[in-house]
């Protein structure tokens, strides 16, 4: 593992006033303690930083694939202007949820495959951030019948699982908002305008 680029010492302050702020403020009942992170045994998860969040609203956290906790963590990244290849370095959880999520890829990653070697059929996974697709990627990396490659950009990036020799699928097209959006022109007319 490479050397700890974050630590609590010099990046912990600046981590607690900013979550106490935004905690505080949006009246949630949680608590959190900022931690180095000990040394993985495996590399699917390599954090130099862990935030864990106990409390009775912890469930609000983890709601929706723990949609708050990423977005808490997102916006404290942004906060600490980390450079999106350093995402890596600080992980959220509350409930072992990062553990129980890892496993859950993992085994998705493996059937997935099996269904690739057994169909010739690639596979596509539903959108997921970087890190997620990196759990796959890394799941599938001793795997000599398929291979796995990200598509797409954005929130929409996907990973697609292939067999061995299959050429690549042409990336999707770029998607702009819903399709409610796409099928009206022109700026939106006034509320009274519309029927």
């Amino acid at each position: 593992m490479n050397e700890s680029k974050y630590k609590v010492a010099s990046a912990g302050p600046k981590i607690d006033d900013f979550l106490s702020m935004v905690l505080t403020a949006a009246g949630f009942r949680l608590n959190f303690d900022i931690e180095d992170a000990a040394p993985a045994s495996d590399d699917f998860e390599t954090p130099d930083i862990i935030v864990k969040f106990t409390g009775p609203d912890v469930d609000l956290l983890l709601a929706n694939r723990a949609e708050l906790l990423l977005a808490l963590e997102h916006v404290t990244m942004e906060m600490l202007r980390m450079p999106s290849e350093d995402h890596s370095r600080i992980s959220f959880d509350a409930n072992d949820y990062r553990l129980l999520r890892i496993e859950e890829l993992r085994l998705s990653a493996t059937t997935a495959a099996e269904k690739v070697k057994r169909t010739g059929v690639p596979f596509r996974f539903n959108p997921m951030n970087s890190r997620e697709r990196r759990v796959i990627h890394l799941a599938l990396r001793n795997e000599s019948a398929v291979r796995s490659e990200s598509l797409g950009s954005g929130p929409s990036r996907q990973v697609v699982v292939y067999p061995a020799g299959m050429a690549s699928l042409p990336e999707p097209p770029p998607s702009f908002g819903n399709s409610h959006d796409r099928r009206r022109s022109g700026p939106p007319r006034p509320r009274s305008a519309r029927r």
